[in-house]
């Protein structure tokens, strides 16, 4: 009796009913998808496609079977051929022989599954024309992938593939390829012969060199190359006449490669890289260069034909060994952004470093007319000059205001130091590259004109509360110790705008930071920071530089693209997936596109 019943009431049809196992894809879209050409199953948890999905365009629908009257709008003999098929972000393993049923397919979306295989008969879909395998386990492909004449975007990142074959020249109407984040050591020689291809991302490999046959693609717009393993580049790469972007990050070259032909280039990225030499020869032709990165380098001179980079708007030139700037660079029209932090510029005084790009560029056009005196070199000894005067440029605190005690490698700094000042206004202090364990006492001494602070590399585990004294400061370096948290007492500090905590112990993002407004560059990369507070953040509205770089962080709040101030975001060697490393490759613009993208409304 139980059986008949429903909620406790006896139901007398049930005994008249056929018990229909509900299907993982619901029959009314199924019934859509004849009408529409797409079928869209993202996100349903399948472990394998159904039978009923392949056999969509070829099988009687079940209604047609059971005599049932259809509508005008009902009529399934009228069915489209499916066009678009979408099964991205479910539990695939394989996917069936049957894909040949579609044959008019043009749209085929599997990325975020767990294929390790594909089958072969995917070389029939000859109208094919996007493909995106991406996220997936796929260590190879298929040679019947290249019999897809039509494709026009193929997505493999984020697999294991360790290599294409040479067939792969036979998709000569594809215009964009993402290889990137696999595990590839060589690129197929016919690469080249894809002469309409605009973008090709191969980032995150492990490619030794480029092949040759790259310079058959005329009409190549982007070349991302970031994180390899290459020592070189070929100058066939000059031959690549539209070429406009160029991200050649986080490689092993160690000289600027030479493009003489390449006179689109808009965007020419080389960080962290091992670059030691910046020649005229390297910058001849490249006049419609809008962006220059060479940060994490070992550049030691700018030659002064850097200014025949007129239409020139960003330069990055931060943590090189650049000890002076040409004065050349005053006279480059265009150029907003001169990044140079972690530089050893020592004829040009910090405090004008930290009041931005305009101003700097407008005292280097100063000094155009008038050779810049050299301040570097100490005054020369006399027969009066004592012992403990020979360990301090007397002359820089007289005439730069600046006192330096830096690469000595004591544990405390002399007294004697101190009194060397004898009552002038010293703005600028460096006791870096010692064995500081404690700051000196007696720097409070500088409280009513200090502006800048180099503490770097030292042995600091703390900072005493009343380093707040110093309220004047502009910049504090504090690179290089062994800190893992700031005082509250900072909050103070009303006119920092630039902190350096890189290369320390933090493993909590300061609170003290989210308060000090006038903030426009914190760098604190190689930390095990784990998150961030976007919302905190978003309250420093002089912000324009965040560097995390290598640190914990494992979600990267959506939030944090509401924060436009940022001209200079660096999220990469940190352990979330969002923003994936091709987004964080792109820079800043993208990057918060991407998160504001994903905030939940």
């Amino acid at each position: 009796m139980s059986r008949f019943k429903r909620d406790g009431k006896i139901d007398s049809r049930a005994g008249f009913k056929t018990q229909i196992q509900e299907s993982p894809v619901p029959r009314g879209l199924l019934n859509a998808a004849r009408k529409s050409g797409q079928l869209n199953l993202t996100g349903r948890g399948l472990t394998v496609v159904p039978e009923s999905v392949w056999r969509l365009n070829v099988d009687t629908p079940e209604e047609a079977q059971q005599n049932l009257s259809f509508g005008g709008s009902d009529r399934w003999w009228e069915q489209t051929d499916l066009t678009k098929l979408l099964l991205s972000s479910n539990k695939l393993n394989s996917l069936s022989e049957d894909i040949r049923l579609f044959p008019a397919l043009v749209v085929l979306d599997v990325h975020d599954n767990q294929l390790t295989t594909l089958p072969k008969s995917i070389g029939e879909l000859e109208n094919l024309q996007k493909l995106n395998l991406s996220h997936n386990k796929l260590k190879e492909l298929p040679e019947e992938v290249w019999l897809l004449k039509n494709l026009r975007s193929l997505q493999l990142q984020q697999n294991l593939l360790e290599e294409l074959s040479d067939g792969m020249g036979q998709l000569t109407n594809l215009d964009d390829i993402d290889l990137s984040n696999n595990e590839m050591t060589t690129l197929p020689e016919r690469l080249g012969n894809l002469t309409n291809l605009v973008k090709l991302n191969v980032s995150y490999n492990k490619l030794k060199s480029l092949p040759l046959g790259i310079s058959g693609l005329k009409r190549l717009k982007l070349l991302d190359c970031t994180q390899n393993q290459l020592e070189s580049v070929p100058p066939v790469l000059a031959n690549m006449a539209s070429l406009e972007q160029l991200y050649l990050r986080h490689n092993k070259l160690c000289c600027l490669p030479e493009l003489p032909s390449c006179q689109t280039l808009k965007e020419l990225h080389l960080g962290n890289n091992q670059i030691e030499v910046l020649g005229a020869e390297h910058l001849n032709h490249l006049s419609a260069l809008s962006i220059l990165e060479l940060r994490d380098n070992k550049v030691k001179n700018l030659p002064d034909e850097i200014n025949l980079l007129q239409d020139l708007e960003r330069l990055d030139l931060a943590n090189n060994d650049i000890s002076s700037l040409p004065c050349a660079l005053g006279k480059m029209p265009k150029l907003k952004i001169l990044s140079l932090e972690g530089n050893p510029l020592r004829a040009i005084r910090r405090d004008l470093l930290t009041k931005g790009t305009n101003e700097l560029l407008k005292y280097l056009r100063s000094r155009i007319e008038e050779p810049p005196e050299d301040l570097s070199k100490d005054a020369p000894k006399t027969a009066m000059t004592l012992p403990s005067q020979a360990k301090i440029n007397v002359h820089a605190i007289r005439t730069l205001k600046a006192l330096n005690y830096s690469e000595k490698q004591e544990a405390s700094i002399p007294d004697e130091v101190f009194d060397m000042v004898d009552g002038s206004a010293i703005t600028s202090v460096n006791f870096s590259k010692n064995l500081l364990t404690a700051l000196p006492p007696r720097i409070a001494e500088l409280k009513d004109t200090l502006t800048d602070i180099n503490l770097g590399f030292n042995k600091l585990t703390s900072i005493p509360a009343d380093f707040c004294v110093l309220k004047w400061l502009v910049q504090i370096d504090l690179r290089n110790n062994l800190l893992t948290s700031l005082p509250l007492e900072l909050e103070a500090l009303t006119n920092l705008r630039t902190i350096i905590l890189s290369f320390n112990r933090f493993k909590v993002f300061p609170d003290v930071l989210y308060r000090l407004y006038s903030l426009e560059a914190i760098l604190m990369c190689s930390n095990q920071v784990g998150s961030i507070d976007a919302a905190q953040l978003k309250g420093l509205e002089k912000l324009s530089s965040l560097d995390l770089q290598n640190n914990d962080i494992m979600q990267v709040p959506p939030e944090l693209g509401n924060c436009t101030s940022l001209r200079a975001l660096m999220l990469d060697g940190n352990p979330s997936r969002n923003p994936r490393a091709a987004i964080l490759a792109k820079g800043t613009d993208a990057v918060l596109e991407y998160l504001r993208s994903r905030i939940p409304t």
